[in-house]
């Protein structure tokens, strides 16, 4: 019954911030034999697109305030939707500093808040210029940002707010995620939840595909996206 296989993009079909590679290229070709493809991601649909190294596939960016579809003939984007919701800058600076001084965060590079054109929000724990380096060791598990999690939830009850990258909080303002954007798209082009696999590595506590993973979309868990053909191999 399934008709769309919609996909995360970082841990799922590539690292981090890296570009898709051959080998999961050649799985979404196949895959695209059978189904129709669908990106649905946390970024903009231009650095998405961009990231795939120019992949012929309709994205879903900003967890579901904009829309591009693939053209064939110019091989690029068109962008049908992208929503812009307001954001009170200072209310959210002064709620992150109070969480930075009650859990010693005070000390950070660059900016300690990230403001989105969009209306989303990054609270970058070690700042916006801090050292990849040092972001990837800062909570590598997780546990540091899933303890205070329910925290930075209650203080910013008008966004949906993930654990995000490596060092980070990422809040969308609601009702945006992953199901949201997803459960739209379904009902733009009338297809039903049990018509549609979604593909995720981000599915634990905080996680931005965690929506969609404790929904009735069909789900299908990457652990590791070098083994993207293995976790598919039903589908193919």
């Amino acid at each position: 019954m399934i008709k769309l296989v919609a996909f995360d993009l970082d841990g799922t079909l590539t690292q981090h911030k890296t570009k898709l590679g051959d080998k999961n290229r050649s799985v979404l070709d196949r895959l695209g034999e059978k189904y129709k493809l669908l990106m649905v991601g946390a970024g903009q649909c231009a650095r998405i697109f961009n990231q795939m190294d120019g992949y012929p596939i309709d994205i879903i960016g900003n967890y579901g305030l904009q829309y591009a579809k693939y053209d064939a003939e110019t091989r690029s984007l068109n962008v049908v939707r992208d929503a812009v919701l307001p954001c009170d800058r200072d209310s959210v600076s002064k709620r992150v500093w109070a969480l930075r001084e009650k859990y010693g965060m005070t000390e950070f590079r660059g900016e300690s808040v990230e403001f989105h054109p969009s209306g989303c929000v990054t609270f970058a724990i070690l700042g916006t210029k801090a050292l990849q380096e040092d972001k990837l060791a800062y909570d590598p598990d997780r546990s540091k940002r899933r303890k205070i999690y329910a925290e930075v939830c209650e203080n910013f009850d008008e966004y949906v707010v993930f654990v995000g990258g490596s060092s980070s909080f990422d809040m969308a303002p609601k009702p945006y995620n992953k199901y949201y954007a997803l459960d739209l798209y379904c009902k733009e082009n009338g297809l039903s939840h049990d018509e549609v696999v979604f593909v995720g590595d981000d599915y634990g506590m905080g996680g931005n595909d965690e929506s969609v993973y404790s929904s009735d979309f069909n789900f299908i868990c990457v652990d590791d996206y070098e083994k993207l053909e293995e976790a598919v191999k039903d589908l193919l």
